[in-house]
């Protein structure tokens, strides 16, 4: 239903918007905008500030294009982290359509270590937020575990009150980055280092995180059968060799113990990973000759192409298990190997091969050789679970807004009921006023200075331009309450015009219209403005519309400075706490409307004016006239908070507010003169009293002059004489 009415928005703006793409499709690149913007870079200066290094220190910055578009930070100290831009990676765009550019930094072990806000195009920026307060909330996101589980407890920034728009975009596009770039250091997050289950020896054997393999001596001796020294054959083990990655703290800290693993895990750098091999036998898997060759010449790790040989620096030896059961190993060994396969390393989510390869000399001369090979791959219990797919910014605010949004959608109810039942509604003169006065109360307090539900014209600029700069739904969905509002202003212009808004839904409108019906009750005089000059001040607020539509392809900013015209922020949405310029110019406005009923409405809304155009395209006509309005009668005329009726009683439905004053006029026996005139009897006529002394039988009374109300036009007939009147004779 709300994807209708949004649809139905376009139609009344009459233009028709591109499919946008998903947010998600951005991938990598910058998002298919209308205007190329180049993302922001980095300076070694900015980059010291982001890492919060040193004052002095001037940190080399790379720019790279894989794994991710991004700088490459490094300093004496070593790699510092990521830093890239959420334009580029995320493709965010602010409320006004225009790139939202932060540079996010993202340390190796997946931390946001600073983030700085860099291009904004944003209203709120420039009216009643400041750039210290969007600074201070970019801020606020340093040292956030993007690696951390959804319920690791992490308390998120909250977006800014008056700001939810552009500070829930930028928080989106920020965390979206930063995820990209904690991914782009990590070994893929393959491996669960959260959960762990006290296991002994055989336990960890059977989740099958060890792959194992056993050569005995009569299979050596048949294998060495032509060596210089044969082997005696027997049953015992030649080689009994186990390996396995131990990072999963399941495998790990069951063998190394706590704090040992801890130790081993801490000096692994992002992509890499911790394999241990174990064995007892005869022969065993490190050899001598490691320590004059610097590495592993045994022992080959190989995975379709790649092959790895452990180095003499990434080992460290494991002086025992401290798992039960474990049998007698002779040798412990542990070691780091390279497991990022963008950088030449092993894929930890398919199988691999350790092999240990032992070599004899050959009787006849040459080298003799058996390798050993075991198997090993992380079993899926050990593997990360794949993240829940986040939902979208806009998903989020619309579960976290439905009490407000129940709210709202009552009041549309009781809205769409009040005006469906109209007639019925405006034939009891009371009860209408009860419930206008009412639900204007409700529209002020509710909509307007508790949920901040506020349309304003530069929402309409704002969609123009997203239209013509890359139409993204997301944009708008992440307020729901001013989306459900332009949605039901939608749908109430097809049948009713722009009086759905501006009648019963606009709380500035519901303030003047409130603080007047306080005036009049107090006895203050009204101002009656002249027809013609009245028809001729609603240029004002067209022109404003135009002027701020067409400012705003020159300059944005300028575009919502002259939008403070409308006093919405002011009065509504900041309730007044505004520096005293904002606040005495909408105390002005409300003063003028306790002389001049809706006086902002009538002349000065450029948002008014805006859907004054759109509403065109309305498709019923519910609004009741009679042939005697603006002839003999002009009261609704008068009465019109308005002055939408002219002197011919005809409704402007460009100036309408659908308050349905004049229909409950209509219908009120009390008030309208017409009613009046028919409650005296057929005609409005009382006949005259029968003469005492006639002067002749054939000689009739002469008739008395046609009565003519006030207000018809000369020479016509009254339909309170009818034509029986005219012919009617008195007879003695």
């Amino acid at each position: 239903m709300i994807s209708l009415a949004a649809a139905l928005l376009l139609g009344a703006l009459c233009v028709l918007a591109p499919d946008p793409a998903p947010a998600q499709d951005a991938g990598y690149g910058r998002a298919a905008q209308a205007e190329a913007v180049a993302p922001a870079e980095p300076t070694p200066a900015l980059a010291a500030t982001l890492f919060q290094i040193p004052p002095g220190t001037a940190p080399r910055l790379t720019r790279q294009e894989t794994p991710v578009p991004a700088w490459l930070v490094e300093a004496e100290e070593g790699t510092l982290g990521l830093i890239g831009s959420t334009w580029e990676l995320a493709g965010s765009t602010g409320y006004s359509g225009r790139p939202l550019d932060v540079l996010v930094a993202v340390a190796p072990d997946g931390r946001i270590a600073g983030a700085e806000l860099m291009r904004h195009a944003e209203p709120v920026l420039t009216l009643g937020i400041s750039d210290a307060d969007i600074a201070a909330y970019v801020g606020s996101f340093r040292d956030l575990d993007m690696r951390a589980p959804a319920d690791a407890g992490q308390e998120m920034p909250d977006v800014i009150s008056r700001a939810t728009v552009t500070t829930g975009v930028i928080r989106d596009g920020l965390l979206r980055s930063a995820r990209i770039l904690a991914g782009a250091q990590d070994d893929g997050g393959v491996i669960d280092r959260v959960s762990y289950t006290p296991l002994d020896w055989q336990g960890i054997v059977d989740t099958g995180a060890l792959g194992h393999a056993y050569v005995s001596m009569a299979d050596a001796a048949q294998a060495f059968a032509s060596a210089r020294q044969p082997l005696t054959p027997s049953d015992g083990p030649f080689l009994d060799l186990w390996s396995g990655i131990i990072d999963p703290p399941t495998v790990g800290r069951n063998l190394l113990g706590q704090q040992r693993f801890n130790e081993a895990a801490a000096a692994a750098p992002p992509g890499e990973a911790l394999l241990a091999v174990f064995s007892r036998g005869v022969s065993g898997h490190r050899g001598t000759g490691w320590r004059r060759a610097g590495n592993f010449e045994r022992i080959a790790v190989t995975q379709g192409a790649v092959s790895l040989t452990p180095s003499a620096d990434a080992y460290a030896q494991i002086n025992r298990i401290a798992a039960e059961g474990v049998p007698r190993f002779t040798e412990r060994s542990l070691f780091r190997i390279n497991a990022d396969p963008e950088q030449g390393g092993i894929d930890l989510t398919q199988p691999f091969t350790v092999t240990v390869t032992n070599t004899r000399p050959a009787a006849e001369g040459g080298t003799l050789s058996l390798p050993v090979s075991v198997e090993v791959s992380v079993p899926q219990a050990f593997r990360a679970a794949p993240p829940a797919p986040e939902l979208p910014l806009w998903q989020q605010f619309w579960i976290q807004k439905q009490p407000q949004i129940a709210v709202v959608g009552a009041m549309l109810g009781v809205l769409g009921l009040v005006l469906f039942a109209q007639e019925w509604l405006v034939r009891r003169a009371g009860l209408w006023r009860q419930v206008r006065l009412a639900y204007l109360s409700l529209t002020l307090v509710v909509l307007g200075w508790w949920l901040g539900a506020q349309l304003s014209v530069v929402q309409v600029v704002a969609f123009l331009h997203a239209l013509l700069s890359g139409f993204r739904w997301e944009t708008f969905l992440v307020a729901p309450l001013i989306f459900v509002l332009w949605s039901a202003v939608a749908l109430g212009m097809l049948f009713w015009g722009r009086g759905v808004f501006c009648g019963w839904l606009c709380p500035f409108g519901a303030l003047q219209e409130l603080t007047n019906a306080a005036a009049q009750k107090l006895g203050v005089r009204q101002v009656a403005v002249p027809q013609a000059l009245h028809e001729r001040l609603w240029v004002i607020k067209y022109s404003l519309f135009v002027a701020i539509v067409a400012l705003s392809f020159y300059s944005m900013e300028q575009a919502l400075i002259l939008a403070e015209v409308e006093p919405f922020k002011t009065a509504i949405s900041m309730r007044f706490m505004r520096p005293w310029p904002f606040v005495a110019f909408a105390v002005a406005l409300l003063a003028a409307g306790l002389f001049i009923e809706r006086f902002f409405c009538r002349y000065l809304c450029p948002l008014g004016a805006g859907l004054a155009i759109p509403a065109k395209l309305k498709i019923f006509d519910w609004l009741k006239r009679r042939p005697q309005c603006g002839r003999e009668c002009r009261l609704c005329e008068t009465k019109c908070p308005v002055g939408a009726i002219d002197p011919l009683g005809r409704i402007n439905a460009n100036e309408c507010v659908m308050c349905l004053r004049c229909q409950t006029i209509m219908n009120d026996e009390a008030t309208c003169p017409v009613l009046k005139r028919r409650s005296r009897g057929p005609g409005g006529f009382t006949a005259p009293p029968i003469p005492t002394a006639p002067a002749s039988p054939a000689v009739p009374p002469p008739l008395e002059p046609t009565q003519v109300p006030a207000g018809a036009h000369a020479g016509a007939a009254s339909p309170a004489q009818p034509p029986a009147f005219r012919s009617q004779k008195v007879t003695p």
